[in-house]
């Protein structure tokens, strides 16, 4: 009786064991990440690998008439938002309880340039931030940050490639091996005038672009963190013998 009730206690384990294996992804950016389509191209890239199952996760919905009615649309974009205010506002806890993800991409500072022209120091400050308020909805996120792409008017660029350059060592002396972060170059090879349809926002030449950028990033941080979550998962499962 005593060994049918433990096996049915492991089976109930692992089938929760099972449930919580499922990788959460969660797009997080301004409106470069909101209302665009590398996210459906991306979607559409990963469903016949492995990675088709994984949750997309997120309290939007928006895009860009992307012509795709089956791609999981979920995302944390927000039109207009500042990485500094979203830190300030501490904006990213609540949209983390909402929607917990166990991988997260992120696309944020061309609002703090081009509306309020912000020091890059400002922006990496926010950066660190989120990456806590990651961490601590998750010690195991695993997080994939872009250098942004470029702008189609106005003197922006020069302080986007600031910033970008200050990318590198930031995530350098944050990386951990629990929450991996990887950078991701979204600005190079990007044309501030062909690859946008309206001087801000990617059309379809940079939409694909950024998906191709994002994509092998994305599917090696959804590797990492399936093994993670498998090893998590054995651990749960683990049922002492008893005669």
């Amino acid at each position: 009786m005593l060994c049918n009730k433990l096996f049915s206690i492991a089976l109930l384990l692992g089938a929760s064991a099972a449930q919580n294996a499922t990788l959460r992804y969660m797009p997080f950016g301004d409106s470069i990440t909101e209302i665009i389509c590398w996210r459906a191209k991306l979607w559409e890239k990963l469903k016949p690998t492995e990675w088709g199952s994984v949750d997309w996760v997120g309290s939007g919905k928006t895009e860009n008439n992307c012509g795709d009615s089956t791609y999981d649309r979920d995302n944390e974009g927000h039109s207009g938002f500042l990485a500094i205010n979203i830190a300030n506002n501490k904006q990213l806890v609540g949209w983390l309880q909402t929607n917990p993800a166990d991988v997260i991409t992120m696309h944020l500072g061309t609002n703090d340039i081009v509306q309020q022209n912000k020091p890059v120091n400002d922006i990496i400050a926010a950066f660190t931030t989120l990456v806590g308020v990651m961490r601590a909805s998750n010690p195991s996120m695993k997080i994939v940050v872009a250098q942004i792409i470029p702008m189609g008017f106005g003197n922006y660029n020069t302080q986007i490639q600031n910033l970008n350059k200050a990318i590198i060592p930031w995530a350098q002396g944050l990386n951990s091996t629990e929450s991996p972060i990887w950078v991701v170059d979204q600005y190079t090879g990007f044309s501030g005038t062909s690859d946008l349809r309206d001087g801000v926002h990617p059309n379809d030449s940079g939409d694909t672009k950024m998906m191709n950028v994002w994509y092998p990033a994305l599917v090696n941080a959804f590797a990492v963190a399936s093994a993670d979550k498998a090893a998590q998962a054995s651990q749960q499962v683990a049922v002492p013998f008893t005669a």
